[in-house]
Formats: structure tokens, sequence, C-alpha cells
């Protein structure tokens, strides 16, 4: 278990990167209001965030709201404190500025480099990373000038993200929805640690991604299944999204918000699970196994819930569930990239990393991502470390943090075995 010790270390959220600078950038749409949520979740995390709204966007909230939550003045003017010459200094300082909402119009004046309120001009003397989080009504988000300025702002190095799909203001529903603010936090907060953590390598691949837990039935309220709680699948998908990928992802009895920008099929069993997967892969470029697959099943589940007797519990007859995985390295298509992961822990017979080669060289799949589990480690967790095993022999640790960083390095590793493939 040396090689996972990292893993034994209590994260506190925030500790390596607390009082990070952060530049919230927010503009003129009814999203100001989450805005006010991320704005809570970065404080929360111990980062040291002030927000930069524009006029339009105090119309939604108002400056006190932005400064009791980030307890730092707000303005949208760059006439406000100049002795401090904010409209240059606050984009020197920053290591990550997020505007969200980007609205079409702060879109549009980013693009063309107009530097009339603090948040443009902040935004021009920016040399951290920039993520953009588009929240506008359809029509202006597919309009061909929004498009030509998302394009623009991402071939000049800025993050554009794709607005989620749901309800918008009023009855209508659509593309352009604000994700969630947890998952701008979450990229946020990857971003703070790996500024080149999402680049547009996965842009027209469509990755599919199982997550969770599968449940075997033993009767009609008892289930045999696993403490997974789909956290490091999702992470793959949200991470996989922004980096461009259509997704597919296939959860297991997961209580999270939909990721943005994902297709989510839900299953239950194992059996459902393998059907998903399957259909899904049929066009896929990468498959990513995540989930924890029950190993067994009852063989005959009873139709009704089973009472004690006092007479002691009846056996109960397993039967072995398909090798999801390694029937997908059968089926393979060429070209088809397959990462497999593996929760392992160490024994008599060998360490963790030992069982995880041993897998590997037997499901044949491209990767496989190991993680000591057990002991609070992994399941149900918000962090996670790991070793990302190659089937060329190479060997890549990530260490304990976010699930979003370990999403983002299996991805790096991808683009490397993919590169590798060609």
């Amino acid at each position: 278990m040396g090689e996972f010790i990292a893993s034994r270390v209590a994260f506190q959220p925030g500790e390596v990167f607390a009082l990070s600078r952060v530049v919230l950038g927010v503009s003129g749409g009814i999203a100001a209001y989450k805005a006010a949520d991320l704005l809570r979740k970065l404080v929360e995390a111990g980062h040291d965030v002030t927000v930069v709204p524009t006029a339009a966007a105090l119309k939604f909230v108002g400056a006190a709201t932005w400064a009791a939550l980030s307890h730092h003045p707000v303005s949208a003017q760059v006439w406000d404190a100049a002795e401090d010459v904010p409209h240059v200094r606050l984009g020197r300082e920053a290591e990550l500025v997020v505007v969200a909402p980007a609205t079409a119009d702060l879109l549009a004046r980013a693009a063309h480099g107009l530097a009339d309120d603090l948040l443009t001009n902040t935004l021009l003397t920016a040399r951290c990373p920039v993520l953009f989080v588009p929240a506008m009504h359809t029509e202006m988000w597919e309009h061909a000038a929004t498009v030509e300025n998302v394009a623009t702002l991402r071939r000049r190095g800025s993050i554009v993200l794709e607005p989620a799909t749901g309800r918008l203001t009023g009855a209508d529903t659509g593309k352009g929805r604000l994700p969630e603010p947890a998952e701008i936090a979450q990229l946020a907060e990857l971003l703070l640690r790996r500024p080149d953590a999402l680049p547009a390598d996965l842009t027209g691949q469509h990755v599919v991604i199982s997550a969770g837990g599968t449940r075997e039935p033993l009767d009609p309220v008892r289930f045999l299944g696993n403490s997974s709680s789909g956290k490091q699948g999702y992470a793959l998908a949200t991470v996989a999204a922004a980096r461009g990928a259509r997704v597919t992802l296939v959860a297991a009895n997961v209580e999270l918000p939909d990721p943005a920008n994902t297709e989510v099929v839900r299953v239950v069993t194992t059996a459902e699970l393998r059907d998903a997967v399957h259909k899904a892969a049929q066009d896929a470029d990468v498959v990513v196994m995540a989930a924890a697959v029950a190993d067994f099943r009852p063989t005959t589940p009873a139709g009704h819930k089973i009472k004690k007797s006092g007479a002691g519990p009846a056996p109960i007859t397993l039967a072995e569930n398909a090798d999801v995985l390694a029937e997908l390295v059968a089926a393979r298509r060429p070209g088809q990239l397959l990462v497999g992961f593996a929760a392992e822990t160490g024994d008599a017979s060998g360490s963790v990393l030992e069982h995880g080669r041993a897998k590997l060289a037997r499901k044949g799949c491209d990767l496989l991502v190991v993680n000591a589990v057990g002991e609070g480690r992994a399941f149900g967790q918000a962090d996670n470390a790991a070793v990302i095993l190659g089937c060329d022999g190479t060997e890549r640790t990530v260490e304990f943090g976010p699930k979003a960083l370990l999403a983002a390095s299996v991805w790096d590793a991808v683009a490397t075995t993919s590169h590798r493939q060609k």
C-alpha cells in the first residue's frame, strides 16, 4: 500500500490552494442569481474572490449581495477606487477569471477587445486561465455572431463551456441554460490546480462512461450492491464535456445532478448497464468503465419480501455476471480505446498495484485506473488518488486530490494513448 500513501492524508478543501485569487465576472442575465451560489462555493473552498459585475448584472443582483458573500467591495466601473488602478490590477493578480453567466453581449465585447467597463478591462489584462460559462436563449447561442465570437475566444486560448440544455426564462426549454454552480466550481478548482487541464482535445469524439454501482435484487426491497457514489464517473463526464467530447453517461443508481452536455442513461442492474454500454459503444471513440459492477447476482430473486422464519435465513445461490469490460475488449472496433477501473485492496497475495497489473493483463484494455479502496478512500469521497496503468507498461501516478483532477489525468492518458495508436 506504500504507493497509495498520499490517499491516507486527510485533505481539507482549499488547503493547498487557499487564498488563490479568483475574479468572478457576472454579466447581465437572469442566471446571475446562480452566480451567488457559485461565489459561496468558491469562498468556502478557501479562495479569495473578487466579484466584478457589469452594470446590467447589478439590475439582477445588487452589489450588497456580492460584497457580503465575497467580503470585498464591488464595482462595475473603472472610476471607483481609481487610485488602486483596479482595471489593471485585478487582471494581473488573478489566478483564474470565471465569467458566469457570460451573456451574448459580454462574449461579443470580449471577443472584440472592448474595454468599456471594469469586467472587460479585467479580461484584457488577465494572463491567467479565463473560463466563460455562457447562458442565454437558444436562438442567441446559435446565432452566427455568437458562434463566431465563441470561436474567436477559444482560438485565443479562453475556455468557453457549452451551455446546458434545460428550462430557460419563461416556459421555453433548450440549449442556453447555465450549468449548475457545483459543476462550474468543480471546473474552476481544477483550473486553479492545473491551468492546462481543459484543452479541446476531445472535440468531435464520442465518449461513453459508466458510473455508480449496480444493484442485484434479492427481493422487491433488498439488493446486493456496493458503496460507489458515481462521483468519479460524473467527474469524468464533466471534464470530457468541457474538453469538447460528446458524452454518453450510463449511470447506475447515482443520486447526483446530471452533468451539463451529457446524455444520461439510467440503469439499475448489471444486465441493464451491459446493454446500455454495448449500445452506446457502437460508435464510441472511447469507453471508460468507471462503474462498480456487481460480480454476482442471485439466481432466483424472491418475488416477495423475505421474512424472518425463526429457522435462519435460506441460502442464497449466486451466479456470475457478465464481464462487461472483457466483452467490450472482444467486440472493440479498430481505433476504439477502452479504459477500465480497478478498485483494489492489498492482501497476502499481492499489493494494490500488483493486483492492478494482473487485472490489466487479464482484461486486455488500453488503460486501467487503479484505486485503493476501503478505510474511507475512493467510494463516496470527493477526492481520490490512483495509478493509471497502460498496456504498454507505462504508469502514471495521480496524487490525492479532487476527482476532477484524476479525471483530467485519465483524459490526458487517453490522448497520449490515442496518439501512440495513430
